[in-house]
């Protein structure tokens, strides 16, 4: 293992790592829509250092990196000090070299292997952190109190928590409508389907088996928290003196969901909580 790498991964990392195989994100580098997305991330990050939100020449952490997209473009805004990448996945990881490459720059990230919600375990302190890319449903509601209180306990006292997400209970239950079964990506070698499997009203998430096809080849189980913005953000006012919702129409960059801004963590709610 290259020795910028500190692992610290679970088991249900594997069963990621074999998810995200077939799961099309936009976020490998040689994609030239993900190229495209990183842009438009890099737009709304430079909306945010000229009003002021996000500091310069900061400590960057980027928590469920993947291959760094969202923590490469705030570190060539903002020309952050440090950049440090954690992720369940290695081979995500490895790849952000490729986005340092893009974006001209001679920063060396730090890359950590493994779980978020070990987060005030895994890293020292930054300035701000960083959860891009629509990840909340990975935690189920317990999960969601130890995420945030170990970025509050990471962060400065004057840091910054920047969380994209999306409204599902709007736009899954009330838009949409849930479906027993969901084509997840369609390629042209195989589909993924994913089928529900249950509903764990302890935990609040849906159970969901993923397929590949032709074939009907299981790949994994996994349990998906359908967040709305409202709990998010109330959740985030337990461990941030200030936080505020910046949508699509205020922040104004297509392909960015709505941001959710949390700044000055409260350290002494986040220590207690992750001393239980």
């Amino acid at each position: 293992m290259e020795k910028d790498i500190t692992d610290s991964t679970r088991g249900e990392s594997m069963n990621l790592e074999e998810l995200y195989k077939y799961l099309y994100w936009r976020m490998d580098p040689s994609d030239e829509r993900a190229i495209k997305r990183f842009q438009q991330i890099i737009e709304v990050f430079k909306k945010f250092r000229d009003s002021g939100l996000v500091p310069t020449e900061a400590k960057i952490l980027d928590i469920c990196a993947g291959t760094g997209i969202a923590g490469v473009a705030m570190a060539k805004v903002t020309k952050a000090k440090t950049l440090t990448l954690l992720d369940a996945r290695e081979s995500d990881l490895k790849k952000s070299k490729d986005w340092v490459k893009i974006a001209g720059l001679e920063l060396k990230p730090k890359l950590v292997v493994g779980d978020a919600r070990n987060v005030a375990e895994l890293v020292d302190e930054h300035d701000v952190a960083i959860l891009w890319g629509l990840t909340m449903p990975h935690f189920d509601a317990f999960d969601a109190v130890k995420l945030f209180a170990g970025v509050a306990s990471i962060l400065s006292e004057d840091g910054v928590f920047l969380l994209e997400e999306s409204d599902r209970v709007y736009s899954i239950f009330y838009r949409t409508g849930y479906k027993d079964i969901l084509v997840e990506t369609k390629t042209d070698t195989y589909t993924l389907i994913s089928i529900h499997d249950g509903y764990d009203p302890i935990r609040g998430v849906f159970k969901r088996t993923y397929y590949k096809l032709p074939g009907f080849e299981k790949i994994t189980e996994q349990a998906h928290r359908l967040w709305d913005i409202a709990s998010q953000l109330s959740l985030g006012s337990v461990f941030f003196k200030e936080y505020k919702a910046i949508t699509p129409s205020e922040h104004g960059v297509i392909g960015v969901s709505t941001v959710l801004y949390f700044r000055k963590p409260r350290k002494k709610v986040a220590d207690e909580i992750l001393r239980r």
